[in-house]
């Protein structure tokens, strides 16, 4: 096939250069914002008068029919015409011959490739959000359930102070939160049309990027032509966005692994989003939560591959930047995967509040709260946390829990504490004394669900 760059060689291209040059494989999947985009260009050039006008109609119904044609699958694309620009313009220019030859006048791949990317990526940032909103749902209606759930929360992996489900759970409505801020956030540097950039030094024909812009949706033109080819910034930062999100549901994959152990039996997971072992007939695997925690390394993979590849590039564009697209829509599929399989797989799970409870009552989750017991009787907390310090060794030698001591035991360490110490360091009041904002008590994390609640609403 005759390339519609060829003009200057004089022999074809090695058929395994063809092969290994080509994009078409996985750029493909561009193609409604490439047709999108060369619509808007044709509709500018007709308008501007740089080619006749109706052409460019013509091509833009032609592209529209070649859009509904890929739609239903009557296009097969051609390894020799390289990438999905390409094999478009092969197409229209098949369907009405000289017309369509003159839609790439004043653009180059270059610009056309940094266009359809950014348009891509965004439509795809929508498709995440909307993800992203579901499970922040997921979070806060669970969250609802359990005010009242008691567990232990840990540092170290050691049980540091009891807390609520639901205060967890809204601890990863935090995180999510500030993921879909970094996609908003993302998705506005993102929005930045490119086209009219040419190959690297802009055009002689009088364009109006402007109203390509407007067409297309962007909020605003790139305002350096070199820069308009060559910026892949905005494929890495989406890819440490996704890498973020991703670890914020290994961390919470990883939890739902260890409480789903018989060592802990926190929750167990539904028969639906579980597997079995081949040979051993009593297990009951967490699989989803291991493939997340696994699939996150590959998004993280992607990020430091784009980031390697664009690190000693020259401007303006090389061909080196084809290597974006693979590791972005391979991270972007893998986050859409990932995160309503996730949700379904939290939704779904049984929650062992009696296990979490009695988890909570064990590893002296309740020591602060007898050292803060102390303070408000007037001992200084350096002090008191000494005191309590040797209460926990007396206790581990004597395998028992803090609120088990009798009132003689208690007055081996310390001779204010009273017959009130019991309800003190009891879990209930242990959660629900910490009403500080961002605490676990039920009012507070109550407050919060409230907040999260009218912030979606907002969304």
């Amino acid at each position: 096939m005759a390339k519609l760059w060829g003009g200057r060689f004089s022999k074809s291209t090695d058929k395994k250069v063809d092969d290994f040059n080509s994009s078409i494989r996985f750029d493909k999947r561009m193609y409604r914002q490439d047709i999108k985009g060369s619509i808007a260009h044709a509709k500018m050039l007709g308008k501007q008068g740089i080619i006749p006008k109706e052409d460019a109609d013509k091509i833009a119904v032609e592209l529209q029919n070649i859009s509904a044609d890929i739609d239903a699958g009557r296009v097969e694309f051609l390894i020799d015409a390289e990438d999905i620009h390409m094999n478009i313009e092969k197409i229209l220019t098949d369907r009405i011959g000289d017309a369509g030859k003159r839609l790439h006048t004043g653009r180059s791949r270059n610009d056309q490739v940094a266009l359809d990317i950014r348009m891509y990526l965004m439509d795809e940032i929508a498709e995440i959000r909307a993800m992203l909103i579901h499970a922040l749902t997921v979070l806060v209606d669970m969250a609802k359930e359990h005010t009242e759930t008691i567990m232990p929360g840990y540092t170290h992996l050691q049980k540091a102070q009891p807390v609520t489900f639901a205060h967890h759970l809204m601890a990863y409505f935090e995180m999510l939160k500030r993921d879909l801020s970094r996609l908003d956030d993302c998705k506005r540097r993102m929005n930045v049309m490119p086209l009219g950039s040419g190959a690297l030094a802009g055009t002689t024909y009088p364009l109006d990027r402007e109203f390509v812009a407007k067409e297309l949706g962007f909020d605003a033109v790139t305002m350096n032509s070199l820069d308009g080819v060559s910026d892949r910034d905005f494929v890495i930062e989406l890819a440490s966005c996704l890498s973020m999100l991703m670890m914020h549901l290994s961390r919470f994959s990883e939890e739902l692994i260890l409480w789903s152990s018989h060592e802990f039996s926190f929750v167990e997971m539904d028969d639906a989003f579980s597997t079995g072992s081949s040979i051993m007939p009593q297990k009951k695997n967490p699989d989803v939560a291991e493939l997340i925690r696994g699939k996150t390394g590959r998004v993280y993979g992607h990020l430091m591959g784009l980031l390697t590849t664009m690190k000693g590039i020259p401007l303006a564009y090389n061909k080196d930047m084809q290597e974006d697209k693979e590791p972005i829509f391979d991270s972007v599929d893998t986050v859409k995967l990932c995160l309503p399989v996730f949700c379904d797989m939290l939704s779904t799970m049984t929650v062992k509040k009696d296990n979490m409870l009695k988890g909570s009552k064990g590893g002296f989750t309740n020591a602060t709260d007898v050292a803060d017991y102390l303070v408000k009787k007037g001992l200084p907390f350096r002090e008191a946390h000494a005191v309590v310090g040797k209460m926990v060794a007396y206790a581990v030698l004597n395998d028992k829990n803090l609120d088990e001591f009798t009132m003689d035991e208690f007055a081996r360490f310390s001779d204010i504490i009273g017959d009130d110490i019991y309800d003190a360091i009891s879990m209930e009041t242990c959660v629900n004394d910490r009403r500080v904002i961002g605490g676990p008590a039920k009012e507070t994390v109550g407050a919060a669900i409230k907040s999260a609640e009218e912030y979606m609403a907002g969304l």
